[in-house]
């Protein structure tokens, strides 16, 4: 592989990684920035002349890693508790599908399961952009994903992992496809501007791209922790989505990371040790109110000790992989910190929401 080519490798795949750490401050241009990069890294790399080898299989767990990050970015920003319940069943629903494929490479189950949540987040910040989401109600909220799930996602799972087509060649192949595509989109924009933008509400702001301000009293380390420390329990329904979120999240990693060998089960009951003794520390600290407000060095403190207990767990075993360790011990410490620092936010926000309307109504 040429110097280029490395250079330009090295710096997609970087992008993919870092590029999703803006999700939680600015949602939709972040997401969509990893979409497109998703769309177009391999495209990327044979303008250079390489094609990685296995990069199907990393590619699959880059999308679950910035799907991950939206997810629990869904628990910082989203005002509305009836849009989070819905990404919240559409992101674990499309995480087992993922983990059923990954364990029988049964394609239809990608058809099964469709990444209903990924367009879902985004219709939720696009309508963010003017209007407020705290009035939509829940059978608004169904209604679009079932919309997306049926006309945009299921189309778009049975042509990529179904029939295996591919969007250039067939425009290529097909004369009529390429004008049909076109329009097909004026069409859509046709029926926005003369059906439904006539018939919106007036907006509640100016628009904006960026997260909305958080709750006053979560905008700080010591008023999170206060909260923690009273209402926070370790055997929490909490604690078992974080266990639900990683523990599925390392048996689809296992299948593409060279040398790993250990089953699902002792994937999960090894994740679910980590991720429990990482909810007893953050509760601990919280308790004594030290935490800091600055992500990096919360992120490299629990970086250090997640890499003590795997060093431990690796001494205490005869089969261990230094690479893939390592890789757990950064997916592990980065996905735990957002859970633990956003969690909380969620649950402040929408404290008391049933007995106070208005908190509803975004008031």
């Amino acid at each position: 592989m040429s110097a280029t080519a490395t250079a330009v490798f090295l710096a997609v795949v970087g992008a993919r990684f870092l590029v999703p750490l803006l999700i939680p401050r600015y949602p939709l241009p972040a997401i969509v920035a990893a979409l497109v990069l998703d769309g177009i890294d391999q495209t990327v790399f044979q303008t250079f002349g390489y094609d990685p080898p296995g990069y199907q299989g990393y590619d699959k767990a880059m999308d679950v890693y910035y799907l991950a990050i939206a997810y629990l970015s869904t628990l910082r920003n989203w005002t509305s508790r009836p849009a989070v319940r819905v990404a919240r069943f559409l992101y674990f629903y499309r995480l087992v599908g993922v983990v059923a494929f990954e364990l029988t490479d049964w394609r239809p189950l990608l058809l099964i399961f469709p990444n209903t949540f990924e367009y879902f987040f985004i219709a939720y910040e696009v309508y963010r952009l003017f209007w407020n989401p705290a009035r939509v109600a829940m059978r608004s909220w169904v209604i679009t994903a079932a919309a997306i799930w049926i006309f945009v996602k299921l189309p778009q799972e049975w042509w990529i992992h179904i029939a295996q087509l591919d969007f250039t060649d067939t425009v290529a192949e097909v004369p009529w496809f390429g004008p049909a595509v076109v329009a097909g989109l004026l069409l859509l924009g046709a029926v926005y501007w003369f059906v439904v933008r006539p018939r919106q509400p007036e907006r509640d702001w100016s628009w904006h791209v960026a997260a909305d301000p958080l709750p006053v009293e979560a905008t700080t380390a010591a008023g999170r922790s206060r909260w923690v420390a009273t209402h926070s329990r370790l055997w929490s329904t909490g604690t078992l989505e974080k266990v639900t979120l990683i523990g599925l999240l390392w048996v689809i990693y296992s299948q593409v990371l060279p040398g790993t060998s250990a089953s699902p089960v002792q994937l999960l009951c090894g994740t679910t040790v980590f991720v429990v003794v990482n909810a007893a520390i953050s509760i601990g600290v919280a308790r004594t109110g030290r935490g800091t407000e600055f992500m990096l060095p919360a992120f490299a403190l629990r970086v250090l000790f997640n890499a003590g207990l795997v060093w431990l767990a690796g001494w205490l075993l005869t089969d261990f992989r230094p690479a893939a360790a390592l890789f757990f011990v950064l997916l592990l410490s980065l996905l735990t910190l957002f859970d633990d620092r956003y969690r909380p936010i969620y649950e402040m926000r929408f404290a008391g929401s049933l007995a106070r309307p208005a908190d509803r109504a975004g008031a």
